[in-house]
Formats: structure tokens, C-alpha cells, sequence
């Protein structure tokens, strides 16, 4: 249960308070591009099974790959691209406390 909170809890607490904190004008349009990096899990339809709760989605699927996570930081360089390199990197994160979680439980 904890890991699922924490994992959950990144990838929608997380964009709402940066959004929120550093975004005040713009706060509903940041805050919907943040949550919307989750839709990179769009790669898990290539894998089979689509879900499964004890594999490690880093490294694993395209757009959680070493290359996709240097691309993602690369966005962070570029003023139109930021706040969507944040979004996929907030996700990437989320990912990688699930594996790090799910690693200490084995």
C-alpha cells in the first residue's frame, strides 16, 4: 500500500503542488500538462503483460529507456519545451521510487 501512495502520490500530487507553488498564473494549464506526462505510459501497451505490478518500468519500455530519460532532461534546456520535460521527468521519477520501493520489498 505505501508504495502505491507513493508511486500515485508523485504522479498526481506532485505536478498539482509545482504547478500550484511556481506557476501561479498559469496554474490550471501547467498543472494539466504535469499530469498529463503520465500519458508515456502509453509504451506498456507493447508489453506483455500490458501491467504488471512487480516489473521495473525503467529501462523496460521505449519511453522509460535510458535514451527517452536523456531526451526528457534535454527538454528541461529549452524555454517552449520545459514544463513538458518536467512533466515526463516527474513521471520518470514516480517510476523510478516504485522500482527502488519494490526492490526493498523483495
Amino acid at each position: 500500500m505505501f508504495r502505491f501512495l507513493v508511486h500515485y502520490g508523485i504522479h498526481v500530487l506532485v505536478p498539482i503542488i509545482i504547478a500550484i507553488t511556481f506557476f501561479r498564473s498559469n496554474r490550471l494549464k501547467v498543472a494539466l500538462i504535469l499530469l498529463g506526462g503520465i500519458l508515456i505510459d502509453i509504451d506498456h501497451l507493447l508489453a506483455t503483460p500490458v501491467f504488471d505490478a512487480n516489473r521495473c518500468s525503467i529501462g523496460f519500455h521505449p519511453l522509460h529507456s535510458y535514451w527517452a530519460i536523456a531526451l526528457y532532461l534535454g527538454l528541461l534546456f529549452f524555454k517552449k519545451t520545459r514544463i513538458v520535460g518536467l512533466a515526463l521527468l516527474i513521471h520518470i521519477v514516480a517510476d523510478m521510487a516504485d522500482c527502488l520501493l519494490m526492490f526493498q520489498t523483495k
